[in-house]
């Protein structure tokens, strides 16, 4: 899937049924963290990552959704997005911390992102009944996209 453009942010937006109002503090389901700069420094819960379960993560259109945007090193897919950057490379441009904040919730850095924010549950609006209080991604598929992504140097 291809998309770009304005309408295609906007799409995705829909798509995922999220748009985001003011951060909030975690809620039920979402790991304690704290936000440092541009980061979150310490892995959630304490977890450590799975480099080959996040590369499934990142790779599975129904679990990561990083494919609707993002393209990726995964020569098995087909038609990555082109609306965001492409992941390859991704541990050499960012640290872990930035990454996990990135995953955890892009808006804290970007409020304008349609990203979704795969970790937070409040402050949301047009959520799906499916999600409301639920994130997108546990804490463990956190630390383990961010361990895959990290390796991609």
């Amino acid at each position: 899937m291809r998309l770009g453009g304005s309408q295609g942010a906007a799409g995705v937006a829909l798509a995922l049924g999220m748009a985001a109002t003011a951060p909030a503090a975690p809620a039920a389901g979402v790991a304690p963290h704290e936000v440092e700069g541009d980061g979150i420094e310490q892995p959630l819960l304490g977890l450590r990552g799975d480099p080959a379960r996040g590369r499934a993560i990142v790779a599975d259109r129904r679990t990561g959704l990083c494919l609707l945007c993002h393209q990726a090193p995964l020569p098995e897919e087909r038609s990555p997005g082109n609306l965001s950057s492409d992941l390859s490379g991704a541990g050499s441009r960012w640290t872990a911390a930035q990454l996990r904040l990135r995953i955890v919730d892009a808006r804290r850095l970007n409020p304008a992102s349609v990203m979704p924010s795969f970790h937070r549950t409040e402050g949301l609006s047009r959520v799906s009944a499916t999600w409301r209080g639920r994130p997108i991604l546990d804490a463990q598929q956190v630390e383990d996209v961010v361990a895959y992504l990290e390796g991609l140097k």
